[in-house]
């Protein structure tokens, strides 16, 4: 099969590799329809040391089953599924939480990557969910939204504990801030600003529900949005920097909640002393995707929300070092893949 291999910064290559088999009886072969290019897999491909044997890319995908083990019932050949970023056996401890991102049998994808035609998914009838539809070509965006960008911006929402009438600020307009902002108007907040500054994307914030969007950044960010609401009560942080972190935490009213959803690319927060003072609770995390999936699906079917729309330019497999160049250099806002 054809799948895309990362050799270090910079360097996507699309090769063969063997095709995936059964290899333990909980196992199933899904057939890759739609996949897409993350943001987090952009901090490899700027910083990632060279290497001779490459690393299988991708974690969010939408196929057809292929074929399943011994042991997997709920799901057969020519189901379509939609794959969280992450496999669970769904039984566990955790997973009874909704916690899958913590199963103890669960994991990440590895010899194959979800960049490819074809992936082999461990725990399948823990971690697949079947969609109750036709591969509608309108949906298949959307759906492929649900395997991480689309539920993780619902995880902030969720975590924020977002509900009727908040005045919420989203920092972040990549595909996972403005997912959150679908989310946290599916929940109900009043006023969502939108923290960003690509005009093509808080544009799109907008249609989603942001009724404002501050382009000022830093201490003059804060400024500005405290100006517009007096400060929000609660804040989802989708970018992963220490300044994004502090734009939420100043803009925040003591007591407010800051749900942290960007992969921080750093070591030491700014939550200290002051922090403490102001009764702030700090939650989020990696979002437990398979947790949610059943939860919005419906929303996608019937096309309440359209998430998919994140996907703003569509690249054949083959070009995959393109989407990634182009999602590197902001030209895109999200790539979707179709082997």
């Amino acid at each position: 099969m054809r799948a895309a291999v990362m050799y270090g910064a910079g360097d996507v290559r699309v090769e063969n590799r063997p095709d995936p088999r059964i290899v333990r009886p909980t196992d199933a072969v899904v057939r890759t329809l739609a996949a897409c290019v993350c943001g987090s897999d952009l901090w490899p491909y700027r910083s990632m040391p060279a290497t001779g044997t490459g690393r299988p890319m991708g974690h969010e995908f939408l196929g057809v089953i292929e074929e399943t083990g011994a042991d997997v019932t709920a799901l057969k050949t020519g189901d379509l599924v939609v794959a969280p970023f992450t496999y669970s056996d769904n039984t566990c401890d955790y997973c009874a939480k909704g916690l899958h991102i913590s199963c103890r049998d669960g994991g990440r994808y590895g010899v194959d990557g979800g960049q490819g035609e074809a992936v082999r998914v461990p725990y399948a009838d823990g971690t697949l969910v079947k969609v109750p539809a036709a591969a509608d070509p309108v949906l298949v965006p959307s759906l492929l939204a649900l395997s991480d960008v689309m539920t993780t911006g619902h995880h902030g929402a969720v975590t924020a504990r977002v509900g009727r009438g908040d005045t919420v600020l989203v920092v972040g307009d990549g595909a996972v801030g403005l997912c959150a902002v679908i989310a946290a108007r599916r929940l109900g907040a009043e006023r969502i600003v939108l923290a960003g500054r690509h005009q093509a994307r808080t544009g799109l914030g907008r249609e989603f529900g942001a009724t404002e969007v501050v382009a000022e950044r830093g201490e003059e960010g804060i400024a500005r949005i405290r100006e517009l609401t007096g400060g929000v009560d609660k804040a989802i942080e989708a970018v992963g920097t220490r300044q994004a972190l502090g734009t939420a935490l100043g803009a925040v009213l003591d007591g407010g909640i800051v749900s942290r959803l960007g992969v921080p690319q750093y070591v030491e927060g700014a939550i200290g002393p002051a922090e403490f003072m102001r009764n702030i609770t700090l939650t989020g995390g990696a979002g437990p995707a398979r947790a949610y999936i059943e939860q919005l699906l419906p929303d996608v079917l019937d096309g309440t929300i359209a998430p998919g729309r994140v996907f703003d330019e569509t690249f054949p497999l083959d070009r995959a070092p393109d989407a990634y160049r182009a999602m590197a250099d902001r030209r895109v806002l999200k790539a979707l893949l179709r082997p």
